[in-house]
């Protein structure tokens, strides 16, 4: 597509793009348990707003833009203070779950240079620890070990000290991993590492928030935080049940000491010294913006109740999945993350079932192995599950009737 010999207008630029939008998943009705968080219209208008105001601003340099300065340094105290981070935690805004976890890897990368020279570094990793670990080290040229799960799929501690050798810089637990919504033995693998005193990474960005919150609420929660002895840093999104605008997240570590190790300084150029916190340079102040004016809007009783909204639709949607024949859960979710699959995988194509919800308006992750779908379950899903309940069914009956076939798909596109 060549640009346009003479400009649209503003409103043929915006109609074009609204018409691009019609065939998107109608993510503010809940109807994806994907990608998407909706705390409410209030909610998102705030974080469109404040996106915009700042959208322009640059966090490269917060010397120019003092006002993102005062930003990230609110949103990382609210988050270290859900984490227990106590006065010494000290952290950085990142773009997203992928961002913050490249942050941990190279981190340790370095730490493990630097400290105990290290050159062949690796890291010990379940298999259900999300894929951007696998990014991290194909990025930064670390050996990936990555860990059978035990039955109930949670990481195995044994077998993951049994790997750890001279070269590990970095062991990782999730809370909650993706893959089946539970989490993994935290207390376990951190004492691994503190053993050997290597870095340990929890991926909190799914449950970050909601685990703090699901804790206040009542909930029996596994330790999974900096009250753990032997965790150095933590990765929550934001822009997930902390309903964000998209691109916000935080990586959190227990000191400043093992946080210098995330950032990248230099002068060997001909501009002078050149410091970055993360993967980016320029970076956007809009998500950060709004990252702090949700953070502030909904304030300690909005997170309890948007949690326990969360959390009310996915048991209910977890008791139902359980009461289907057809369908077998994967795990009880022990945040708002699920998954299942077919009872007898040989009668019922769980992708195709996937396949006939998307064509009722519904859209949710497919995964495996074992073939398997995701629900991502937010608060905008409260009151919206006996709806989707009713679709799948339908589904289901489809499927059986006409024994067809579905593709897995992909949890992330290159096209």
């Amino acid at each position: 597509m060549a640009i346009p010999g003479s400009g649209l207008s503003r409103d043929e630029v915006l109609s074009q793009l609204d018409a691009m939008k019609a065939h998107d998943v109608r993510w503010r009705d809940g109807r994806a348990f994907t990608l998407a968080y909706n705390a409410g219209d209030e909610v998102v208008a705030l974080a469109e707003e404040a996106y915009r105001r700042f959208s322009t601003e640059n966090a490269l340099n917060t010397d120019a833009f003092p006002s993102l300065r005062r930003v990230q340094a609110d949103v990382v105290g609210i988050v270290g203070s859900w984490l227990e981070a106590g006065e010494d935690g000290a952290g950085f805004m990142t773009t997203g779950g992928t961002e913050s976890i490249l942050m941990a890897v190279k981190a340790a990368r370095e730490r493990g240079r630097a400290e105990r020279g290290v050159t062949a570094p690796n890291v010990v990793l379940p298999t259900s620890a999300h894929a951007a670990f696998e990014k991290g080290c194909a990025y930064f040229g670390l050996e990936s070990r990555r860990i059978a799960v035990r039955d109930d799929w949670r990481a195995d501690p044994d077998a993951m000290a049994d790997a750890v050798d001279e070269n590990t810089v970095l062991l990782v637990g999730s809370a909650p991993q993706y893959p089946q919504g539970v989490v993994d033995p935290i207390t376990e693998i951190a004492a691994i590492a503190a053993e050997r005193d290597v870095n340990c990474h929890v991926d909190a960005c799914m449950g970050g928030v909601t685990l703090t919150y699901l804790a206040r609420l009542g909930h029996d929660i596994p330790a999974w935080n900096f009250s753990v002895p032997g965790v150095t840093s933590i990765s929550v999104d934001l822009h997930k049940f902390g309903y964000t605008a998209k691109g916000a997240s935080v990586i959190m570590h227990r000191s400043k000491r093992l946080r210098s190790f995330q950032t990248f300084v230099t002068d060997n150029w001909l501009g002078g010294f050149y410091g970055s916190s993360g993967v980016l340079g320029t970076k956007s102040g809009g998500a950060m913006a709004a990252a702090w004016a949700v953070l502030h809007h909904l304030g300690d009783e909005g997170y309890l109740r948007l949690t326990a909204a969360a959390r009310r639709a996915c048991d209910q949607l977890a008791d139902a999945i359980e009461a289907t024949p057809e369908l077998r859960l994967r795990a009880r979710p022990e945040a708002t993350l699920l998954s299942f699959g077919a009872s007898d995988p040989d009668a019922l194509d769980v992708f195709a079932v996937a396949d006939a919800l998307w064509r009722r308006g519904w859209y949710l992750d497919r995964q495996g192995p074992p073939p398997s779908l995701h629900c991502t379950v937010n608060a905008v899903h409260d009151g919206r599950i006996d709806a989707f309940v009713a679709d799948l069914r339908a589904s289901i009956d489809e499927v059986l009737a006409a024994r067809s076939t579905g593709d897995q798909g992909a949890y992330g596109t290159v096209e």
